[in-house]
C-alpha cells in the first residue's frame, strides 16, 4: 500500500505542483511557451478533417437519395398511362357537373354583391384591406429579424465537436466518434480539473493581493504595486480558459486618464483587456462569484458599481465619472456602453452617457473566434458559475483585441451623434455589424413610444385612404339643401 501510495503520489501530485508552479511563473513575467498556440494549431487540424468527413458523408447520402428517386421515377412511368385515362374520365365528368352547377353559382354570387353592398353602411369606415401593410411588415420584421438573433449563440460554419445534440451529427463515421470521445474525456477529467484549480488559485490571489494593497497608503508605489498585481491576477484567470490573446496597434493602448469604451460580449472582456493594461471598472453590482471580484477589486483602486435600477445611482456614477476623467492621475476606466452582453455578431446602441463627461475615448474592438468556444453569456438563462463550467469545458478562448486612435468629442456634436461615430469605428475594425437597436430589448418589450409611433402611422393611413375621402366627401353637407 505505501509503494502504491507513493506512486501515485509521483504520477499525480509531483506533475500537477509543477504544472501550477508554471503557470504562475509564467502569468508573473507575461510570457508563454508557446503550447497554447500549438495546441490551437492542431485543433484547426482536427476540425477540417472533421469537416471533409461530414461533407464526404452529406454527399454520399445525397447520391442515395438520387438513386432512390430515380428507381421510384421507372416505376411511375409503368402507371402512368393507366392514371391518364382515369383523369380523362373524371375531367370530362367534372365538365358536365360545371355546366349544370354555372347558373345557381352566379346567382349565389349575385345574391353575396347585394348582401355586402347592404351590410356595409356609410358609418363603416375600417377596412381589414387597410392593415396588410402593418401585416406585411410585421412579418418581414420577424424573418429579417436583427435584434433577437444578436442574443443567442452565434453560428457555426462547421462541427467544432463540442456537442452531439444537433441530428445530423448524431453519427457520422467511427472516426468521428472516437474523436469526440477522446475529446471528450480529455476536455472534462483533465481540463475541467486543471482549470478550476487555476480559476481557485487566480480568485485567492487577486484576493490577498487587493487586500494587502488596500492596506498600503495611497501613493505612487501603491499605484505602481497595483498595476503589476492587477496584471498578474488577470493573466492568471485568463489561463483557466486557456485564452490567447492577439493584441493590435498596441501604440494606441489606454495608459492615461480618459475613457476606454469596447463591446460587450462576456464577463471575460474585462480579464482580457485587464491582461495588459490597468483599468479603473464601472459597471453593474453583482453578487456571488462575480461579486467577491468586484470587492476585491475595490479594496486597490477606484471602481464605480451601481444599481441598474435606481435612478438615484445613475446621478451619482455620472458624477464620479467626471471627477474620474478630470484626475489626470488615475488609469482610464472601463466601459462597455452597450449595456448588456451580445453574441459578438454585431454592436448595437452605446448609451450616451459615456460620451457626455468629455475628455478623450479610446475605442476598442473585442472579435472572438467562435470556433474554439462561444463566448457569449446569456445571464438571463446561466448564472455565472454555469457560464464559467461551460467556459471551462471549451477547447480555448481565441480573440483579437484592436486598440483604436484616442477620438474626442467634435465642436458642436451631440453626445448620441459621437455615441454612434464611435460605435461605428469599433464595428468596422472588429469586423462586426453595426445595428442602432437597443440592447436592452434583451430584458424588457418594446417601449411605449415605439407602438404608438405605429398606431400613429396606421391613424394616418386610415384618414388619407381613399374609400374613407369619399365617405366624407358623401357626408358633408350639400349646399343646395
Amino acid at each position: 500500500m505505501a509503494i502504491l501510495a507513493y506512486l501515485l503520489l509521483c504520477l499525480l501530485v509531483l506533475p500537477g505542483s509543477f504544472f501550477i508552479v508554471l503557470v504562475f511563473v509564467m502569468a508573473a513575467l507575461g510570457k508563454s511557451l508557446g503550447f497554447r498556440k500549438t495546441y490551437v494549431e492542431f485543433l484547426l487540424l482536427l476540425f477540417n478533417y472533421g469537416k471533409e468527413r461530414i461533407e464526404r458523408a452529406a454527399k454520399r447520402k445525397e447520391q442515395r437519395q438520387a438513386g432512390e428517386e430515380e428507381e421510384d421515377s421507372d416505376s411511375d412511368d409503368a402507371s402512368s398511362e393507366e392514371l391518364n385515362e382515369n383523369k380523362n374520365s373524371q375531367v370530362e365528368e367534372e365538365i358536365l357537373k360545371e355546366e349544370g352547377d354555372s347558373e345557381a353559382v352566379e346567382g349565389e354570387a349575385q345574391d353575396q354583391n347585394q348582401n355586402k353592398t347592404g351590410n356595409f353602411g356609410r358609418d363603416d369606415i375600417f377596412d381589414f384591406r387597410d392593415s396588410f401593410d402593418f401585416i406585411q411588415s410585421g412579418i418581414t420584421a420577424i424573418v429579417n429579424d436583427q435584434v433577437t438573433q444578436r442574443f443567442a449563440s452565434e453560428e457555426l460554419r462547421s462541427w467544432n465537436l463540442l456537442t452531439r445534440t444537433t441530428r445530423n451529427y448524431e453519427f457520422i463515421s467511427w472516426r468521428l466518434s472516437l474523436i469526440w470521445l477522446v475529446g471528450f474525456f480529455i476536455r472534462y477529467f483533465f481540463m475541467l480539473p486543471c482549470r478550476v484549480t487555476i480559476c481557485f488559485l487566480g480568485t485567492i490571489t487577486l484576493t490577498l493581493l487587493t487586500f494587502f494593497i488596500g492596506l498600503l497608503p495611497q501613493s505612487a508605489y501603491r499605484k505602481k504595486l497595483n498595476d503589476y498585481a492587477s496584471k498578474f491576477s488577470f493573466r492568471l484567470l485568463s489561463r483557466a480558459f486557456a485564452a490567447i490573446i492577439h493584441y493590435h496597434d498596441e501604440q494606441y493602448r489606454p495608459t492615461k486618464s480618459g475613457i476606454c469604451v469596447a463591446n460587450h460580449t462576456s464577463p471575460i472582456d474585462v480579464v482580457l483587456l485587464a491582461c495588459d493594461s490597468t483599468y479603473a471598472m464601472i459597471g453593474q453590482r453583482h453578487g456571488g462569484f462575480l461579486g467577491i471580484l468586484q470587492r476585491a477589486l475595490a479594496r486597490a483602486s477606484s471602481h464605480i458599481w451601481f444599481e441598474r435600477s435606481e435612478m438615484k445611482d445613475r446621478e451619482a456614477v455620472a458624477r464620479r465619472l467626471k471627477e474620474h476623467v478630470e484626475d489626470k492621475t488615475t488609469c482610464p476606466i472601463l466601459i462597455f456602453p452597450e449595456g448588456t452582453c451580445i453574441n459578438n455578431s454585431a454592436v448595437m446602441q452605446f448609451k450616451k452617457g459615456s460620451f457626455e463627461v468629455g475628455g478623450q475615448i479610446y475605442p476598442v474592438a473585442i472579435k472572438y473566434d467562435p470556433r474554439f468556444g462561444d463566448p457569449f453569456w446569456d445571464s438571463s438563462k446561466y448564472s455565472m458559475l454555469q457560464y464559467l463550467y461551460m467556459m471551462m469545458t471549451s477547447w480555448a478562448i481565441v480573440c483579437d483585441v484592436y486598440y483604436m486612435p484616442p477620438m474626442e468629442r467634435r465642436p458642436g456634436e451631440s453626445s448620441i451623434d459621437f455615441a454612434k461615430r464611435v460605435k461605428a469605428e469599433i464595428a468596422k475594425k472588429g469586423g462586426l455589424i453595426d445595428l442602432d437597436w437597443d440592447g436592452q430589448l434583451k430584458r424588457a418589450p418594446a417601449k411605449k413610444e415605439w407602438k404608438e409611433q405605429q398606431q400613429v402611422q396606421y391613424a394616418k393611413k386610415l384618414v388619407h385612404s381613399p374609400r374613407h375621402l369619399v365617405q366624407t366627401a358623401d357626408d358633408s353637407p350639400n349646399p343646395s339643401t
